[in-house]
């Protein structure tokens, strides 16, 4: 019997110091630099619709349910998705729009696990035909998930898909005339 109690509150204390040295928050972005003006990628990006053609998380599940409410483009716009264990469950809704320069959406995930995030594209001129294109998401991890991100790395494993994203991104518009 109290080599029963040391166990539980061994992993008791297990669990309380992850808990504690778990990160409380993360900011992952990636950028890339677009050879079209800041008036073509701004529009197209505002679109959320538009990720169903550069989205990583679109070609994972091709064949996820999607459901659209409000104007797209515009603030309050929400976009929920429904798909396999890859891309979840969730919804997408834009938060904030500053003309030419920011897009704001949050993130609401419900699978695999519940959480709320910010997404953002910010948009730099870098010159007359040349637009820099940062996308970022971020947050607060609340316990239980403060446990987990001791073993995963949120720069990975979004990042990647960033990446792969803004590479799509970058493609379709370049090759627009």
């Amino acid at each position: 019997m109290l080599i029963t109690i040391y166990i539980l509150a061994g992993l008791l204390a297990l669990v309380i110091i992850l808990a504690a040295i778990g990160p409380k928050k993360y900011d992952v972005s990636r950028a890339i630099v677009i050879h079209k003006p800041v008036t073509e990628v701004f529009p197209y990006v505002k679109l959320v619709k538009n990720q169903d053609h550069w989205s990583p998380w679109k070609a994972k599940d091709p064949n996820m349910m999607q459901t659209y409410s409000g104007q797209d483009g515009t603030v309050g716009f929400k976009a929920s998705w429904k798909g396999n264990k890859q891309v979840g469950e969730g919804s997408q809704t834009i938060s904030g729009i500053k003309e030419g320069e920011r897009i704001d959406t949050q993130m609401v995930f419900l699978k695999p696990f519940k959480s709320t995030s910010e997404a953002y594209y910010i948009f730099h001129p870098e010159d007359q035909d040349k637009t820099k294109i940062i996308w970022g998401i971020k947050g607060e991890n609340k316990f239980p998930v403060t446990i987990m991100m001791n073993f995963i790395n949120m720069d990975k494993a979004v990042g990647k898909d960033f990446d792969e994203g803004l590479g799509n991104l970058k493609r379709i518009l370049e090759q627009s005339s």
